[in-house]
């Protein structure tokens, strides 16, 4: 593996760098206050065509892999943007590609295109209320009626569901008592998000506001069976395939908001005097954010190792559960620790800092624990007992 990035990256890297210029941290500070959707940045990112990063070609995307999309999503949190900027756009980098390896040609040609040109939004309806983390055990049920589908039940954490005008929804269409596996049963669906028969109820959330969340209530939806996504019943199996690459650009982004933090952090600690001189000359000042450094650089190389592995196509689960870990772990404590080497101005708004902690928390609790993470890890690599 090499420990730089390949010239693609990098110039994706730099391109993104640039657009995200005039989106600086003013910017996203206001759209952390009015909660207002950055479509002005959406919009720019799919003019220049980086929403289709990791689409076909064939479809109007860029062709390129998890790793590149990964660098994208780095870089737009990088800027400042955090998981507020990077939260705007994460759909398209890694929950088409469902479609793009179980849907038909037809729906690929159908629903690939408005995505890459950003002509819509869409959610995301996976977790509920009950079941958390225990997928196998949602309750919402499709049940199939001549060429549709009627769909009842709740979601909750349902991102953009306010705004969105197409939903990736999973549901049951085969009771779970009736399935040999848990894991059977499951059907997933991209269709319109019909507010006839379907209620948006905002969750209010320590950050992330231009992001909405939601508590997602569904009656009666009813869902073209040409919107199926697959065959009936594997929904689960192709999500699947999708977790390792949603961990891996959570990775990315995730050090992405570090690197924002340990940049502000390290400029202030120039720029700070106090006793006649700049706090980064006490070593109680230095030693904390070149640990914060190293962590970060860290993490990052598991990311990339993560995104090289899937991108070969071999098994790389372990590799993108341990980088989601160590770079939510390293970027957490980087954002803490730009707010202590600010003091009491980093309580302060104007300085920003106080906003990426709150941001940083997200991937350390979706879309998976680190409990989890390292129990999946005790298991798959240290060959323990299985422990839930």
């Amino acid at each position: 593996m090499s420990t730089r990035l390949s010239e693609q990256c990098q110039s994706i890297r730099e391109a993104i760098t640039r657009l995200c210029v005039p989106f600086d941290d003013a910017y996203w500070l206001a759209r952390d206050r009015d909660g207002e959707f950055p479509y002005d940045f959406v919009a720019a990112m799919a003019r220049d065509g980086w929403l289709g990063v990791a689409l076909p070609e064939a479809h109007g995307g860029a062709g390129l892999g998890v790793t590149e999309g990964a660098v994208m999503m780095q870089a737009v949190a990088e800027s400042g943007a955090g998981f507020g900027g990077a939260s705007a756009v994460a759909f398209c980098v890694f929950a088409p590609r469902v479609i793009v390896d179980h849907g038909s040609e037809e729906q690929k040609a159908r629903m690939l295109p408005p995505i890459i040109r950003g002509e819509v939004i869409s959610s995301f309806g996976i977790t509920e209320p009950d079941a958390g983390l225990d997928t196998t055990s949602i309750r919402t049920r499709a049940v199939r009626d001549g060429d549709h589908y009627v769909v009842h039940g709740r979601k909750v954490w349902t991102t953009l569901a306010q705004r969105a005008h197409k939903i990736m929804l999973l549901a049951r269409t085969t009771p779970k008592e009736q399935c040999a596996r848990p894991t059977d049963g499951l059907s997933l669906f991209y269709t319109d998000l019909d507010r006839s028969t379907c209620e948006a109820r905002e969750i209010e959330k320590m950050g992330r506001k231009c992001v909405d969340s939601n508590e997602f209530l569904i009656d009666g939806l009813r869902i073209p069976v040409a919107d199926r996504i697959g065959e009936e019943g594997q929904g689960f199996r192709y999500l699947l395939k999708g977790l390792n690459p949603e961990r891996i650009v959570l990775a990315a982004q995730a050090v992405g908001l570090g690197r924002a933090a340990l940049r502000r952090a390290t400029q202030y600690a120039k720029e700070r005097v106090v006793f006649g001189r700049p706090i980064g000359m006490n070593q109680s000042i230095q030693h904390p954010l070149a640990v914060n450094w190293m962590e970060l650089e860290a993490a990052n190389l598991m990311m990339l190792r993560a995104g090289e592995l899937y991108d070969a196509g071999r098994p790389c689960g372990s590799e993108a559960n341990a980088a989601k870990y160590l770079a939510a772990e390293a970027g957490f404590k980087a954002c803490t620790q730009a707010v202590m080497t600010h003091g009491g101005f980093g309580y302060a708004k104007e300085f920003h800092v106080e906003r990426y902690l709150r941001e940083v928390l997200i991937p350390r609790i979706a879309p998976v624990s680190r409990e989890l993470i390292m129990c999946y890890i005790a298991e798959k690599e240290l060959g323990l007992p299985r422990s839930y």
